[in-house]
């Protein structure tokens, strides 16, 4: 209270907006043609998802002999980018569910992107395990259901049966949570333009949605229930992932940081895709007065605080390893930092320790072309993360006569460009023909329109309001 006036911060969402404004803009961007970047960018990854197809076919009839393993290096490139793709994937559950618990309001301009990425990354994520069968069609045989052969049933001590239950439970409680957030936007579609087939195929899907206050109350209880059942999930997924190495005797591997150590390197890479994708939607979808400083700001924070987790994480396996006295362990770590991978290690730490400290400007935060850089050379450090983690703890063996170089395939290579063009296809399809924006969940963050005057005080940051209620409050919009 500053001379008899209520501060409050700034706005959230900027442009005065009002509850009709946000539905006009946000399906008004479904309602215009698209554009020429979009169209481009369509092609693009429309064109690597089609290598990846042929790539894919290529192994599934030829074998797992196209890809670049040896007697000593087992694990590669598939197992790196399936780890890459489940860390992408946890920014969603984080944004949406957690922050929801937490009532951090600033979420309600991310939330349904993040939420469809992570739909999108365990997808991509989940064709890795099932090409490294070697025969992916048996992958039924994971089922642990009654069969007819006999004996032979899941290996449950298999770290792929492990990762099959992580992916499937993951997507399915990430795709009925971002399904159930999405009713209400898909039921004011319906609205908008009765008769048309986008209303019916959006009525159907908005399953009689009629905005009554039961309907609210009752979407409001499943929804939190949903956020809590799916926050664990942010824990629990990277951490099985990470118990596929932990309970391995490698060198460099079995270790008990890496559950820690690898959830939050997901989020860490989860945050800075989210930030990549949203500052490309901002600029071609003119989402500015919805995507503003703040939400950028607020992820810089959080990858801020995720670097910095795994800045420590770096250092905490050297002094382990220099602490335990193996000379295996110490050797591990030894041959990242000096060993022929050291060029791939020292731009991991480059791009995930050093780069992200620039953060700490807020001269830096709020220049978007650098932030988005940034979140580019986040993305490279952590997929070299996994990378380095991998094969360097591998072609390296106990014994020197079994010590053995990787490099990976053609085939290894159009794979996994074949999965960002499945990932990036699948996204601007998605801001293509869904709100992008949860636009019930901004209406309920919207400055207040109607009987206030508005009084900014540049130096406190915050903006001060009069009001007959007092003010804002957060809450969600009735009809």
């Amino acid at each position: 209270m500053a001379n008899g006036v209520a501060l409050v911060r700034v706005p959230l969402i900027g442009g005065n907006k009002s509850a009709a404004d946000v539905t006009r803009d946000v399906v008004g961007a479904l309602d215009a043609r698209p554009s020429a970047l979009w169209w481009g960018g369509l092609a693009l990854s429309g064109s690597a998802l089609t290598l990846g197809m042929i790539a894919i076919g290529y192994q599934m009839a030829t074998g797992i002999g196209t890809w670049g393993l040896n007697r000593t290096v087992g694990w590669a490139f598939d197992i790196t980018n399936f780890v890459f793709w489940i860390g992408i994937g946890h920014a969603g559950t984080l944004l949406s569910a957690l922050l929801f618990l937490l009532r951090q309001r600033w979420r309600t301009s991310v939330n349904r992107a993040a939420e469809a990425m992570t739909l999108f990354a365990v997808m991509c994520a989940g064709l890795f395990p099932l090409i490294h069968m070697g025969r992916p069609w048996m992958f039924f045989w994971m089922l642990p259901y009654p069969n007819d052969r006999g004996s032979l049933w899941v290996n449950f001590r298999s770290p792929l049966v492990w990762d099959f239950f992580a992916i499937s439970t993951y997507f399915t409680i990430s795709a009925i949570f971002w399904y159930v957030g999405l009713i209400p936007d898909l039921a004011t579609v319906r609205d908008r333009e009765p008769g048309t087939t986008r209303s019916k195929i959006f009525g159907f899907l908005s399953l009689g949605w009629t905005g009554s206050f039961r309907t609210w109350h009752r979407y409001e209880v499943v929804y939190l229930l949903l956020a809590a059942l799916g926050t664990p999930l942010v824990l629990s997924v990277h951490t099985i992932v990470s118990t596929d190495f932990a309970t391995a005797v490698v060198p460099g591997w079995h270790t008990t940081i890496f559950p820690p150590y690898f959830v939050a390197g997901a989020i860490f890479s989860g945050m800075a895709m989210v930030l990549t994708l949203m500052l490309v939607a901002r600029k071609t979808m003119r989402l500015e007065h919805y995507i503003t400083d703040q939400h950028i700001d607020a992820m810089c924070s959080l990858v801020i605080l995720t670097s910095g987790l795994v800045g420590l994480a770096y250092g905490t396996e050297f002094f382990i390893a220099y602490y335990s006295g193996s000379p295996y362990e110490q050797f591990a770590f030894y041959n990242r930092a000096l060993g022929p991978l050291a060029w791939g290690y020292w731009i991991m730490v480059s791009c995930n320790v050093l780069i992200p400290q620039l953060f700490w400007l807020r001269s830096v935060r709020r220049n978007l072309i650098v932030v988005f850089i940034i979140s580019i050379f986040i993305n490279v450090g952590m997929w070299f993360e996994r990378f380095i983690i991998i094969v360097a703890s591998l072609q390296r063996e106990y014994l020197p006569s079994a010590w053995s170089d990787y490099a990976p395939t053609t085939i290894e290579v159009v794979t996994f460009i074949g999965t960002l063009g499945l990932f990036f296809t699948m996204f601007l399809l998605f801001c293509r023909f869904v709100p992008v924006i949860a636009m019930a969940e901004i209406k309920g963050v919207l400055r207040p329109a109607h009987g206030s005057h508005p009084a900014h005080d540049s130096h406190s940051g915050y903006s001060a309001e009069v009001t007959p209620e007092g003010p804002d409050t957060p809450g969600r919009p009735r009809p």
